[in-house]
């Protein structure tokens, strides 16, 4: 019986594991759903039940109060200088983000003069003990996600003038781009430091496709964005740490991109987007990609029984794991609007599958 981590890396060299992997995100609340579905005191109970081998960590902020809002976390001010702010719906809480702090900024000088965060306002000291609780029950696979060289920029810069400036200023594009990704590649450095060879992936990401296209043109994106996505990859792929790239929407214009900057993981496979479809993907991919996700979290896990769960899940398996690299996953974060029990579904889907072979 293999151990959550190596289930996990098999998957991500595509060799074939005792059983596929599982990982979950879901809302605060989806979670306070499963706990008491489940009896589980804690988060990690939950998941301990569930069976899931991945397992994201997070670094606590100790940096200032009045920049201590979690980007699209909580309400406030982030450490970006970003404000959120909250919007409740019938199913769950989101924060919006309704500042951008570089949005009137004119030249390279001013992206220079904002008042970027320290690298310093994080407990990296806190890892070995948040690694050790997700290691309780047996040895995770362990993730933690750097961020991103395409999304936080336009948080910053605000999303339509960021495109524009795509366009009209590659230079404010360069500078803002390059900003966030040192940060956020010293950041994790500091982070594989502090875990001492216990996190096993480093994902980063930004969503660049929409529902039918990509959001930015890929000749665009390779000029302007694929160099800091691929410090991104690069850097950890070459400490022999596996890699995740997450990005909704249909971006199969530019996967190749992705193998050829060494990502190891794609994620969320957003299946109904132009292009997206396990069918489509495998033939051109499976070969040389792992994928994460692909249980449709839009019009799947809302409305269907948790049979139809049990059923699609099976038949995602089938399709994307036949050359073994895939990790089953919801194809985002679950959201309250799904029945508890088809979250449930999908792992003992899991544990059901019998490979054919």
């Amino acid at each position: 019986m293999m151990n959550s981590r190596d289930r996990v890396i098999a998957a991500a060299e595509r060799r074939k594991a005792d059983r596929f992997p599982t990982s979950l995100r879901c809302t605060p609340e989806v979670l306070d759903g499963l706990r008491a579905h489940l009896n589980a005191p804690t988060k990690q109970d939950a998941y301990d039940a569930l069976g899931i081998d991945v397992r994201w960590i997070s670094l606590p902020f100790i940096g200032p109060k009045e920049r201590s809002a979690a980007p699209l976390g909580s309400e406030g001010t982030d450490f970006w200088g970003c404000y959120n702010t909250k919007t409740v719906t019938a199913f769950n809480t989101y924060f919006e983000i309704t500042h951008h702090p570089l949005a009137n900024a004119c030249t390279v000088r001013d992206v220079e003069n904002h008042d970027w965060p320290s690298l310093d306002w994080w407990d990296y000291q806190a890892i070995p003990e948040i690694i050790e609780r997700e290691n309780r029950a047996d040895r995770r696979a362990i993730l933690f996600f750097a961020g991103g060289a395409f999304e936080t920029p336009w948080y910053i810069r605000g999303f339509e003038r960021f495109l524009t400036d795509l366009y009209d200023a590659p230079e404010i594009v360069h500078a803002i781009c390059t900003r966030v990704e040192e940060y956020y590649r010293e950041r994790a450095l500091r982070v594989l430091e502090a875990g001492n060879g216990m996190i096993d992936i480093v994902g980063s990401g930004g969503d660049i496709g929409a529902e039918t296209s990509m959001l930015v043109s890929p000749e665009k994106w390779r000029q302007l964005i694929k160099p800091y996505t691929a410090k991104l990859i690069r850097t950890f792929s070459s400490m022999g740490l596996k890699t995740f790239y997450h990005s909704d929407g249909a971006i199969q214009p530019v996967i190749e991109d992705f193998i050829e900057i060494g990502l190891d993981i794609l994620d969320p496979i957003q299946v109904g987007a132009a292009g997206m479809t396990p069918e489509e993907l495998f033939p051109r991919f499976g070969d040389r990609l792992t994928f994460h996700g692909a249980i449709d979290e839009v019009h799947l896990l809302p409305h269907a029984t948790p049979d139809q769960v049990f059923d699609e899940t099976t038949r995602v398996i089938r399709t994307l794991g036949e050359n073994n690299g895939y990790i089953v996953s919801p194809t985002h974060q679950v959201q309250g609007d799904t029945p508890v029990e088809n979250v449930v579904a999908i792992f003992e889907a899991v544990k059901a599958f019998r490979r054919t072979e």
